[in-house]
């Protein structure tokens, strides 16, 4: 049994036993969730590990990595399950969220396993646990049946604390988030004095958002700063250890455009912040040009986010999505000429639901991969099906 599954359970436990022993009147646990199922086909190949999603990061870096040919998919790897609870207190209304769904990343990359999205609660003005980002914003995830979603989207869930001074349509977050970022060493992985280089991460990443909202939709401004070190623990070579900090700014919108069009946009720029991107590579990489360690020194990498986003009600039964999103990256002259430079993803699809609960519907989409310098560029178009089966019941409340 995973090592986090037993305190989930125990999480579950207290959740329910909480709601019970609340007043029995006005407390309330949602169980939720859904069983999907996606079968598609893939026309070029990519890293088997990620077959049944659309990242440009993973496609191949240069002929036949994964082969030639793309192949039929079929997974069930978005099936979810949660657990929430609205519990009356003296300081208010405890809100817990405990969620988790079937597709592996990581270590269980390629698997369907247990993976924990939420594990969330909130008091009055204060949040801790596992939730999104602030730096992210759910709501410009367009409404697709791909996993993945938009590579050029601020997506990331993170351990955090924050505060909540304003909330409603108008809100404002602040957050202290677990730090962590990635390396790309590029020409100079294979350097025996680059292989004792470790991250270092002294403090918390920050970060806010601040939106205004209203019938017509919102606004979001959003922004974080983060301190990314790294040491050199072989003291026999020039010194390699220094330091970075990265920092982005997010501008998002839902704009309603009379009662059947959603229109979700957002662009993000920053440094050394791609561990906060939908689909991106290292935060990290080397550059040459510097006096200092022996010509070598680490820079955050800069890049440029994109996403546009159309949602579609054709009628009480149908909906599409259809729209563009790409992330690009300024490379530095110390990596790889295969280093990932620019990923763009498109698509457009039909959904009908035939009853309430009940979705299926057919899409295709498009990605695009350029390399850095060795003028390597790779696509895949895909067809995708998708059955999603929803569930949600209720106990206590009034």
């Amino acid at each position: 049994m995973k090592t986090w599954f037993k305190p989930a359970l125990t999480l579950v436990a207290i959740t329910f036993g909480m709601a019970s022993m609340a007043h029995a009147e006005s407390a309330r646990t949602e169980i939720y969730g859904f069983a999907m199922m996606d079968m598609g086909f893939n026309k070029e190949a990519m890293d088997p590990d990620w077959f049944d999603t659309q990242r440009p990061t993973k496609l191949a870096a240069f002929e036949n990595q994964f082969g030639d040919e793309g192949q039929v998919f079929f997974s069930v790897r978005q099936t979810r399950l949660g657990v929430k609870s609205f519990i009356p207190t003296d300081m208010g209304e405890l809100r817990t969220t405990f969620e988790f769904e079937m597709f592996g990343t990581g270590v269980d990359a390629g698997q369907t396993t247990i993976r924990l999205r939420h594990a969330y609660g909130e008091l009055g003005h204060w949040g801790a646990g596992q939730y999104w980002s602030p730096f992210m914003d759910i709501d410009v995830f367009p409404n697709t049946v791909e996993y993945w979603g938009p590579n050029g989207m601020a997506f990331f869930r993170n351990v955090q604390v924050r505060w909540m001074p304003i909330q409603g349509e108008k809100r404002l977050t602040f957050a202290l988030e677990r730090p962590g970022g990635s390396g790309d060493l590029g020409d100079y992985s294979d350097r025996v004095e680059l292989s004792n280089v470790q991250p270092h991460f002294p403090v918390p990443d920050v970060s806010g958002e601040f939106r205004f909202g209203g019938g017509w939709g919102y606004l979001e401004a959003a922004a974080i700063v983060r301190q990314m070190e790294w040491k050199d623990q072989d003291s026999s070579g020039p010194d390699l250890s220094g330091e970075a900090t990265g920092w982005g700014l997010s501008g998002s919108s839902n704009l309603n455009i009379g009662k059947r069009n959603v229109v979700r946009l957002q662009a993000v720029v920053g440094e050394g912040i791609e561990n906060y991107m939908n689909d991106a590579p290292a935060d990290v990489a080397i550059e040459t040009d510097s006096e200092d360690n022996d010509g070598i020194q680490g820079v955050a990498l800069p890049m440029l986010g994109l996403t546009a986003f159309l949602d579609h009600t054709w009628g009480e039964h149908f909906s599409t999505s259809l729209g563009y999103s790409q992330l690009e990256i300024d490379n530095t002259d110390g990596q790889a000429a295969s280093a990932f430079k620019l990923g763009q993803y498109a698509l457009v699809n039909l959904l009908y639901m035939p009853v309430p609960k009940v979705m299926m519907g057919v899409e295709a989409g498009w990605i695009r991969r350029e390399n850095f310098e060795d003028g390597w560029e790779t696509e895949n178009t895909h067809v995708q099906f998708s059955f999603k089966y929803n569930f949600s019941t209720t106990v206590g409340g009034n």
